[in-house]
């Protein structure tokens, strides 16, 4: 059977950047304290007027143009976030309008930081399965209007930012060989935004006690997203029968660099420049969009030979966590 491919990358940031210094104005913290605990050195915030459809749209121009095919051979559009336009209509349909392609199924799947991950799983077997063709993928957050810039432990970590991908059996890519994905639900409570759904609807109240904007026990966070995404790679290289030292390159979530750290330990044979770190420097935690960022900065580097093994894995909010193995084809 022919295997599901990954055949055109592409990502957006907005223009505004927001700095350490930036936040030393507003927050009793420094650019040494951020960047030694979490490496994030700046990230993007999205305009007044621009919201996570107009940057889905954004990103998904730019995953056609690489893939070099036409938008209306799409016929699946998914769509992973955290932070829709409105929680209905979805996302994926704000997008389809955008895009104007009239032939084509819309669906927002919600796996917080995991989501792009969850959204390779399902390309993957729609694809395989020849339901679709060609599914484009887009995973695009708006962090910053759920972010409260008072609370220290979370205003200097999220970004801006969307990344789009198409999923394809058609030409030369990255062939998926595997993807595990999982959850632990029993610590939702660790990292959440508690009001703007039907257990909370917004009230003054809500509002007043800050309930919509995320709130997150980090240090609780920080274990169970090492743990878990280590667990997710072995589980990923199992079903792809590979062992550790058959990767090449590591693509972690890019949420903080002491958590990507911590996973390269698994990874010994690989060195330093194999574990890519650029996103978390330079744009912070984008969320789902996080990972699919990374690989096409890296694609688009042209340092992945044929053959080559590349792991992505992630872990969010829900819990939810999930790795997947890729391999250049031609």
């Amino acid at each position: 059977m022919d295997k599901a491919k990954i055949i055109g990358t592409g990502k957006y940031f907005p223009k505004k950047v927001l700095t350490n210094e930036d936040l030393e104005k507003k927050l009793d913290t420094s650019d040494e304290w951020i960047r030694t605990r979490t490496g994030i050195k700046e990230r993007r915030i999205a305009g007044a007027n621009e919201y996570t459809s107009d940057m889905g749209y954004k990103a998904a121009l730019e995953a056609i143009e690489d893939a070099k095919i036409s938008k209306d051979e799409i016929d699946f559009i998914l769509v992973a976030t955290l932070t829709p336009d409105y929680i209905f209509p979805s996302t994926a349909c704000l997008i389809q309008a955008k895009l104007d392609i009239k032939n084509t199924a819309a669906l927002d799947i919600q796996a917080a930081c995991s989501g792009y991950i969850y959204a390779l799983s399902l390309a993957k077997a729609l694809i395989e399965q020849n339901q679709y063709k060609n599914i484009l993928i887009i995973a695009s957050e708006k962090l910053s209007s759920i972010v409260n810039y008072e609370d220290r432990t979370t205003a200097i970590l999220f970004g801006d930012a969307a990344t789009a991908c198409i999923v394809s059996k058609q030409k030369k890519g990255y062939e998926i060989e595997s993807v595990y994905l999982g959850s632990d639900g029993k610590e939702a409570n660790l990292l959440i935004q508690p009001a703007g759904g039907s257990r909370n609807p917004a009230t003054h109240e809500t509002v007043e006690k800050k309930m919509h904007y995320i709130q997150m026990s980090g240090r609780d966070v920080f274990k169970h997203a090492v743990r878990r995404m280590i667990e997710a790679s072995e589980k990923a290289l199992s079903m792809a029968n590979l062992k550790a030292s058959d990767i090449s390159w590591l693509i972690p979530h890019q949420a903080n660099l002491r958590i990507i750290d911590a996973i390269a330990k698994r990874f010994t044979h690989l060195d330093k420049e194999k574990i890519f770190k650029e996103v978390v420097y330079k744009f912070g935690n984008t969320s789902a969009s996080s990972v699919g960022i990374a690989l096409d900065m890296l694609k688009k580097e042209n340092k992945i030979k044929t053959n080559e093994n590349i792991l992505l894995t992630a872990f969010g909010a829900g819990f939810t966590f999930g790795s997947a193995v890729l391999r250049k084809i031609g």
